[in-house]
């Protein structure tokens, strides 16, 4: 396990990551990432001696769709259940943090408009906001 300094959002923060020990100072990322931007699931890094990731060495293809929705939004519970059926079906990997934050993974190749659908009516609403991330 390494983590991502995140301190440049919020100080002292950081994302814990989990990691597959390819050499002694490379790790595959074999987590989905919810809040580091840059860094995918399968991509290569470098570590420094606190464990944080110092550098991505090798970029795996693979992007993160990231969907945070907003705890106070009157209709928060529908759209979870809506998105956790749509991403269950979709047969991609994917994880919930706190039943509010989603990270789901596209490998390479695959087209995330089906999934970018369903979020554009949430989104217009104010119930949540996504990004893509490689």
């Amino acid at each position: 396990m390494v983590h991502a300094d995140l301190s440049e959002r919020v100080d002292g923060w950081r994302e814990q990551l989990w990691t597959r020990r390819l050499t002694p100072d490379r790790f595959e990322i074999t987590c989905l990432p919810f809040f580091t931007h840059g860094i995918c699931h399968h991509d290569v890094v470098t570590i420094d001696d606190r464990h944080l990731v110092a550098a991505v060495v090798e970029k795996s293809g693979h992007r993160t769709l990231r969907v945070a929705l907003v705890r106070q939004h009157p209709h928060r519970d529908r759209f979870h259940e809506l998105l956790h059926g749509e991403v269950a079906t979709s047969g991609l990997a994917h994880e919930w943090l706190q039943g509010t934050y989603l990270s789901v993974d596209l490998p390479p190749g695959t087209d995330p408009d089906p999934l970018v659908k369903i979020l554009t009516g949430p989104e217009e609403m104010g119930a949540l906001f996504w990004e893509i991330d490689s």
